[in-house]
């Protein structure tokens, strides 16, 4: 298992160049001047040649992606063209708040999308299936910025109960948690159903009720350990949708976490930003994957490792 772990570490450095290759060349395709918008519309083009000068956009993409990849190998992720302040300090600030956004969202969703599959699998075709697969259905259908406005309404502006903009309390949680985890929690339902139904099929299960044992008993120890591993997948594909999809939740919101960064840069063109925060996105990915493949040696003890 230690091996196995160490070689997936190693194994992040050559995927996270071709990403950051990637997301250089991407963001430098871009549409509009970043050394304009810096320097101001009314600026004229001397004051806009010094500040693209200032910000290294002058030289060729090969030099600057140099200079960019080298700095970021010693833990400088570059200055903000937007703010002017460092990329590791705007992103420092912004990542507990979308951190723990996604974690809510993803704590409410597990539980009550399993809760519902579960249900729905024990009661196959009966009106707890078919009550648990239309909120299941309408919690994907449903737009997520559409979800968050139709929230908004209700809960803040008709009634007065939660508040819409900020993170300081609890309850700044509530609406944005929801909106994030619907869609997740109405997938991981379909899915855990589908896998338990599966399961319940298998022999093994029919023996253990043949035996007298308890249909409570059987749900939990012997089915919910061997459904569990299709359903983590999910669970940690999920938890990376949660992490880069929590953009569009975080503009309708005004969330001050790291999707909201992300729309401010890519209006002002700031690059360092841009290209800081899709690598973020895609390390969390990939040790979200790790995660998960050494959850199944612990899940079901007949994987190994070599």
């Amino acid at each position: 298992m230690l091996n196995y772990f160490l070689k997936r570490l190693l194994g992040l450095i050559p995927t996270l160049l071709i990403v950051a290759v990637l997301v250089f060349l991407f963001v430098h395709m871009l549409p509009g001047d970043p050394a304009r918008l810096a320097a101001g519309q009314e600026a004229d083009e001397q004051t806009v040649a010094m500040v693209r000068a200032e910000l290294g956009l002058d030289k060729p993409l090969p030099q600057q992606f140099v200079s960019f990849f080298t700095h970021m190998l010693q833990g400088d992720f570059g200055t903000s063209i937007r703010t002017r302040r460092p990329v590791s300090t705007e992103i420092g600030e912004r990542f507990f708040p979308t951190v723990m956004l996604t974690i809510t969202s993803m704590v409410w969703a597990v539980i009550f999308g399993m809760g519902i599959g579960i249900v729905s699998a024990v009661f196959r075709n009966q009106w707890p299936d078919r009550l648990g697969m239309t909120l299941a259905v309408s919690g994907i259908s449903f737009p997520a910025f559409a979800l968050g406005m139709l929230l908004m309404q209700i809960f803040s502006v008709q009634l007065g109960w939660l508040p819409t903009v900020g993170a300081s309390s609890w309850k700044h949680y509530i609406l944005p948690s929801i909106t994030l985890g619907a869609a997740v929690a109405a997938v991981m339902a379909r899915f855990t159903r589908a896998s338990f139904v599966e399961v319940i099929q298998e022999d093994f299960v029919r023996t253990a009720r043949a035996k007298g044992v308890r249909e409570r008993t059987v749900i939990i120890k012997h089915c919910l350990r061997n459904a569990l591993i299709p359903v983590v997948t999910m669970m940690g594909l999920q938890f990376g949708f949660l992490l880069g999809g929590s953009i569009l939740v975080e503009a309708v919101f005004n969330w001050p976490g790291l999707g909201r960064l992300l729309v401010d840069a890519v209006q002002m063109r700031d690059y360092p930003v841009i290209q800081t925060l899709v690598l973020l996105f895609s390390l969390e990915f990939i040790l979200i994957n790790l995660v998960v493949d050494v959850l199944y040696g612990y899940i079901n003890p007949t994987i190994r490792y070599k």
